[in-house]
């Protein structure tokens, strides 16, 4: 396959009419198509949609992938609830990111080229979205940390002033749909960790109690139009509480860093995951080896026991006239003479090896497997 390119997109907001996946329809006759969803991959070709008008007309939710390293995510969100502005701060050093205003929402754009694979390099680019998702609910509830990651790049990219601050103090806990977002765009792991070591978020308790003091604090006509909006359907009423409860809280917690002190503490980990990586192999290793000539010794000891019945087992494996019946034979004899060397009867090992050389000269491959053998 040279070439593999997955669609996805999501509407979750307003569900898709009849009319809306008839024109989605026109755009691709293999896609699945439901009332929420639009999902599509290409190992050949290309979608002949244009992803952010789909965007900006039906969906909230756009993924892209493909096998040349291309992620996308891209996320229509009500005006309301994001303002332009409060993005800058995390977003105006970051190229790969765009944002713009369609209707009464703000399209961010998110496309990175040339990330690296995981562990698996092959990835069909199903259950991402599914992963990514609640991103988008987090961000209306006034939680910025996905911005926060994206401006991390920029800091990895080297083009943020050293004596700058990062835009959050801190992003820890990290929630799995953001640890995802991290992974999905090849965000450098060890900056991620020293972002999310220091905590940004009051434990739930603390919000839950922000929040009802926001709407204590509500006079009745603010009470009744959020009545209002949620009899009506408005999925945003419990956004638009918790964002408010957030700005409550703004400005508390530890201070920020800058760029300087965030990436020396990065590089702190890198050497310290280094350090716990190599122990851990050479640990491995150890263990290994160890296993190694437990195999050994048990059979030596075997070899030993058996004594005269090893050789007439040797000869029976270089009659077979097979690479593996050499090898066997070979094996046989280093096993042999180990054993020779342990118990000082090496000369006599060698007396033999060599009469078996010599009845055996003609048989080339065999000869080259004991090469080695009574050098030691």
């Amino acid at each position: 396959m040279s070439e593999y390119q997955y669609y996805e997109f999501q509407a979750i907001d307003r569900p898709l009419s009849d009319a809306d996946r008839a024109a989605l329809r026109a755009l691709s006759t293999r896609a699945q198509i439901t009332a929420t969803s639009f999902t599509n991959h290409y190992e050949w070709g290309d979608f002949k949609g244009d992803p952010p008008r789909l965007v900006e007309r039906w969906f909230d939710l756009h993924l892209y992938l493909t096998n040349w390293g291309t992620r996308r995510l891209m996320m229509r969100l009500p005006k309301p609830l994001m303002e332009r502005k409060r993005l800058d701060p995390f977003l105006l050093d970051v190229d790969w990111v765009k944002v713009w205003e369609a209707g009464g929402h703000l399209i961010v754009d998110m496309c990175r080229d040339e990330v690296e694979g995981g562990d698996n390099d092959w990835d069909d680019g199903s259950g991402w979205l599914e992963i990514l998702a609640p991103l988008r609910s987090d961000l209306l509830s006034g939680d910025l940390r996905l911005f926060y990651l994206l401006w991390l790049t920029a800091l990895e990219d080297g083009v943020l002033d050293v004596d700058a601050y990062e835009p959050l103090a801190g992003i820890g806990p990290l929630t799995g749909a953001l640890q995802a977002a991290a992974d999905f765009f090849g965000i450098d792991r060890d900056l991620v960790d020293a972002a999310a070591e220091r905590s940004h978020d009051p434990d739930p308790a603390a919000l839950d109690g922000s929040i009802w003091a926001t709407i204590a604090g509500l006079s009745n006509a603010e009470k009744t139009d959020l009545l209002m909006r949620a009899g009506k359907g408005d999925p945003h009423v419990g956004a638009a509480l918790r964002q408010s409860a957030r700005t409550e809280q703004a400005g508390s917690g530890a201070t920020p860093r800058t760029v300087e002190e965030l990436a020396a503490r990065a590089e702190a980990l890198a050497h310290a995951r280094g350090r716990a990586d190599a122990e851990r192999k050479a640990e491995e290793q150890r263990r290994q080896a160890a296993l190694a000539e437990r195999t050994r010794r048990k059979r030596l000891d075997e070899v030993m026991q058996r004594g005269e019945a090893v050789w007439t087992e040797v000869e029976t494996e270089i009659a077979r006239r097979n690479a593996s019946g050499y090898a066997h034979a070979a094996a046989l004899l280093s096993d042999l003479e180990a054993v020779a060397i342990e118990d000082g009867t090496r000369t006599a090992f060698i007396h033999r090896l060599d009469a078996i050389r010599h009845r055996h000269a003609r048989k080339a491959r065999f000869l080259e497997c004991l090469k080695g053998l009574g050098e030691r």
